[in-house]
């Protein structure tokens, strides 16, 4: 939903990354500490729309949505009463546990914090989080407001660090976490923000964690199983192609000095 309501303008605000300096860091603990973040400009009257706990529980549910579509609904996230939780296409294959998330919204800065609890990549179990955190920032131009978001991961223990070594983490997940974000952060500049799974702060909600204790997860992200299907089609295809145009040569060759050998004196 464009919540410009201007269906023949892409881009309602500007969208500029400023990661800081040291936007990734590791301490002697093995803990990660990361920070994305972009400022976005967009004219007042949009910011007084949209500075609503509706709207920050949107923006949460879109990066969840937005996770998912870049992986192709390899992954996909799971709402309950207590916990997100981030899916490698089904369970038990939990990546990433976290608690329910809090919200706070003042008058210029808005979070979304999610407690991490645990799951596959996780080494250290119920510490750290992740969390989106919002501020209204002044603006030289007249009549805009700029944003200041980023996207946080603090005090966070990677498996894949613990299993292989710190430079595993470094030249894979790590660089992975960081062109996602900015992906993310760069789409901000649509101002479309998905509709919220839960509706916890709808206009007809209320603020209750939902879904309710009893009630089946709620579930953020399809898998485009057709995509795949010609995804692995095409591979086969291309396979098969390489086989028959370079696979056969090498036997040939052998069989040809095979014969070259029989037929010297």
């Amino acid at each position: 939903m464009n919540l410009s309501k201007r269906a023949d303008e892409q881009h309602v605000a500007n969208s500029v990354i400023a990661d800081p300096e040291q936007h990734t860091t590791m301490d002697r603990s093995g803990a990660v500490s990361s920070v994305q973040a972009a400022n976005l400009t967009m004219p007042e009257s949009e910011l007084v729309q949209i500075w609503t706990p509706m709207h920050l529980e949107r923006l949460a549910r879109t990066y969840w949505k937005y996770l998912s579509r870049v992986t192709l609904g390899l992954i996909r996230v799971e709402y309950t009463a207590t916990e997100r939780a981030i899916v490698f296409l089904t369970r038990p294959f939990v990546l990433l546990r976290f608690r329910a998330p809090d919200y706070v919204l003042g008058a210029d800065r808005g979070i979304v914090r999610w407690p991490i609890r645990n799951g596959i990549l996780v080494a250290k179990p119920d510490y750290g989080h992740l969390e989106i955190d919002v501020r209204r920032c002044p603006s030289d131009r007249p009549g805009y407001s700029k944003i200041h978001v980023e996207l946080e991961v603090a005090n966070f223990s990677p498996s894949i660090a613990s299993w292989l070594g710190r430079w595993a983490y470094t030249i894979t997940q790590a660089r992975i976490h960081v062109m996602v974000t900015h992906g993310f952060l760069r789409s901000l500049a649509r101002l479309e923000l998905e509709e919220s799974a839960v509706g916890r702060f709808a206009e007809d909600g209320d603020g209750s964690p939902f879904p309710r204790a009893g009630e089946p997860p709620v579930n953020v992200g399809d898998t485009p199983w057709r995509v795949w299907a010609g995804i692995a089609a095409a591979l086969t295809a291309i396979s098969s192609l390489v086989y028959l145009r370079y696979g056969h040569r090498r036997p040939l060759r052998l069989r040809a000095q095979r014969v070259r050998r029989r037929l010297q004196p």
